[in-house]
């Protein structure tokens, strides 16, 4: 192995033992060590998919009723906007559903990644959504639509209510899970706009100015947009397998190599398997020799208490002057 920037750490120790998932390489030849089953599965938030979609879809339901019989445009608009917040919902609870089957055939990760498109594509259908009272919202001023009515209010603010109870559902899940953050987005994003709707209703209906509903409107896109772009960030980021956020690669880097015994690194890659779990693989050289599975399996301990990083495989290479076709970082 050639053109290694060797560095020795005598007093770098890592004194956790346990299992991991890991590979181990020594001497040309290779095991697989698998240590006892862990769960890297989220939370579950089923119950809280099950109460969610069953409200929202009985609120468009009610919405598309009251909206046809008051004749009210703006109300089959806004039932239509929330069967869009049923099918998010749908995809988010089927992702995290599918993201908890195991291996199978071809898909040897499992399903996991499916939170990860889940994720994106409830960001785009945010911002689909956001457009359409946009483009609304520019119409009606140029076009002044009447006075929102009383029903128009009182069916906003119920929800406030529906899209308020739903999204304090996802709370607790959405700093940990991207996924989850979809739906707490979705679902708080809708109850901010209902409640924009009742206040300048409610404004118009003091002051019998209709400037006030469109503006309204504008102003809360321009919020929701901000927040939604953080989430579409992060997902095609996850899409494109780049460490998850807050992760710094360099900063593992720097860890693997104070070990002890392990005098130079390559081939690092840190990425997301879900919207929850990240893996990496790494060739570590320790020229003293294989330095034992119960060496490799503390390492991969340490990552994941440290890190967050709980599926590691790691490779050992114990000979300096043997190149391997990986070691440049260009190679991937």
């Amino acid at each position: 192995m050639s053109g290694h920037n060797h560095s020795h750490h005598p007093d770098a120790r890592d004194d956790h033992a346990g299992h991991s998932h890991a590979e181990h390489s020594h001497g040309g030849h290779g095991h697989n060590h698998g240590g006892p089953g862990h769960s890297h599965a989220p939370a579950s938030f089923g119950v809280a998919f099950a109460i969610g979609t069953a409200l929202n879809t009985t609120f468009v339901v009610v919405e598309a009723v009251y909206g046809l019989l008051s004749g009210s445009m703006a109300l089959l608009a806004d039932a239509g906007h929330n069967l869009g917040d049923v099918l998010g919902l749908l995809m988010a609870w089927g992702a995290a559903t599918v993201a908890q089957r195991s291996p199978k055939g071809r898909y040897t990760y499992g399903l996991r990644s499916s939170s990860i498109l889940a994720a994106l594509l409830n960001a785009l259908l945010l911002l689909v959504a956001i457009g359409v009272i946009a483009v609304e919202a520019i119409r009606r001023i140029i076009e002044p639509a009447p006075v929102i009515g009383k029903t128009v209010m009182i069916v906003a603010a119920i929800g406030i209510v529906i899209n308020g109870v739903t999204a304090l559902l996802f709370m607790r899940g959405r700093k940990g899970d991207l996924n989850i953050r979809g739906a707490f987005l979705h679902m708080a994003s809708d109850a901010l706009i209902s409640a924009g709707v009742v206040v300048a209703g409610f404004a118009i209906v003091l002051t019998g100015k209709s400037w006030i509903d469109p503006w309204t409107s504008l102003i809360l896109v321009a919020v929701v947009a901000w927040g939604t772009w953080g989430l579409l960030r992060d997902s095609v980021n996850m899409s494109l397998q780049a460490a998850p956020s807050g992760l710094d690669p360099s900063d593992v880097g720097s860890f693997l190599l104070a070990r002890d015994k392990v005098e130079a690194i390559h081939d690092l890659h840190v990425w997301p398997m879900s919207t929850t779990e990240t893996a990496l693989t790494v060739h570590l050289l320790v020229p003293t020799g294989y330095p034992g599975d119960a060496f490799v399996a503390g390492i991969a301990t340490s990552l994941k208490e440290r890190f967050g990083i709980g599926h590691a495989t790691i490779q050992i290479e114990t000979d300096p002057d043997t190149d391997c076709e990986l070691e440049p970082d260009k190679v991937v």
